[in-house]
């Protein structure tokens, strides 16, 4: 079971990715009040910056953006692996004492 906590290109990140996209395909009201507004952001604070200036805050922000992706998808993907194999591992306790 340790083999499928660490986060890797595998069956189990294949599920992931295919809830990720069911849930985003069914938000409720609730949902979309946690959405990030990312794009809004950007158009505000691209509207308060000259345009000598403008193209280089456009790639910092979609730096920002990128990294912030990755950084969520590693770490949702990690904290489900473990929360499955803790699972995993409790029923097992429970069915073999």
């Amino acid at each position: 079971m340790e083999i499928f906590r660490k986060v890797n290109d595998d069956v189990m990140s294949i599920w992931i990715r295919f809830r990720e996209n069911e849930l985003l395909c069914h938000l409720d009201d609730e949902d979309k009040k946690h959405v990030i507004q990312f794009e809004e952001i950007c158009k505000r604070v691209l509207k308060n910056v000259d345009n000598k200036n403008r193209k280089y805050v456009e790639m910092q922000l979609e730096l920002l953006d990128k990294n912030f992706m990755d950084y969520l998808e590693y770490w949702n993907e990690k904290y489900y692996r473990c929360g499955f194999c803790d699972g995993v591992n409790l029923i097992g306790v429970c069915i073999n004492p």
